[in-house]
């Protein structure tokens, strides 16, 4: 199994390897999408009507509470994030590892605005403050406007076939990745360069004793498995901006060095 090589601290290879390989980096719509998983035709009758609704409905909750997120793919990439959807405010920790780096790359969303401690980019003791209408469609830090769930569960499960019940609380079923690329944040470049079936990639989620989701479990082609834990739902989150003498903002190499 892989994990991301990084060969060093610039923002290409954030993007490619830490991201886009552990499912954070391609969507940025921020009109809401319906969170139904959907099936294609071929599979749609082997889906179980039951199964899909209840796990249309766990990850429904995602919009309307506050939640915590741990994600990870094997010791190369782990993600953890405190969101509070309704407020639109969020912090979340990226680390990305390799034989001959490590990345940490922090950020707070408050509304529309992010900020962001990247290496390279921001001083010790900064923030900087980042346009997210000038992030391009394929680049992601973690958190960004019109994306409070860094994995953008929804828009990832849209992408689901033949979901069955395995348990009352245990799902299991495929995702379609050629579908999701570009859309649920996993990135155009991992799909493509994939030589593996891509098309039905198993999954499994469980849902707690509040119908609410749990875990996910995808299992990524070529590389080890995404894991994401969702917790702590309806507890408070505080997020506070950075004093003002702390922030400055981003120059255009930032943006440049993501493909903008």
């Amino acid at each position: 199994m892989r994990t991301p090589r990084l060969a060093g601290l610039g923002l290409a290879t954030i993007a490619t390897a830490a991201l886009a390989v552990a499912g954070c980096g391609d969507n940025v719509t921020a009109t809401p999408t319906s969170s139904t998983p959907t099936t294609t035709s071929s599979a749609a009758s082997s889906a179980d009507p039951a199964a899909v609704s209840k796990l249309s409905a766990a990850v429904g909750q995602l919009d309307s509470t506050s939640f915590t997120l741990t994600a990870s793919s094997g010791s190369g990439f782990k993600m953890t994030a405190m969101i509070d959807a309704p407020g639109g405010k969020g912090s979340a920790q990226l680390t990305a590892s390799g034989p001959n780096a490590e990345i940490n790359i922090k950020t707070l969303l408050i509304g529309q605005d992010l900020y962001a401690q990247v290496p390279g980019i921001t001083k010790a003791g900064t923030w900087t403050h980042v346009d997210g209408s000038r992030l391009p469609a394929n680049a992601n830090i973690g958190l960004r406007p019109g994306q409070i769930d860094p994995i953008n569960t929804a828009n990832l499960l849209k992408a689901t076939t033949d979901v069955k019940a395995t348990t009352d609380n245990s799902y299991t079923g495929s995702l379609d990745l050629s579908k999701a690329a570009g859309v649920a944040g996993l990135g155009q470049v991992t799909v493509a360069a994939s030589d593996a079936p891509v098309q039905n990639v198993p999954f499994t989620a469980t849902l707690d004793e509040q119908g609410r989701l749990s875990t996910l479990t995808v299992e990524l082609p070529n590389t080890d498995p995404l894991q994401v834990t969702y917790a702590n739902y309806g507890q408070p989150v505080t997020v506070t901006a950075p004093a003002a003498n702390e922030i400055t903002e981003a120059p255009d190499s930032f943006y440049s060095s993501l493909g903008s």
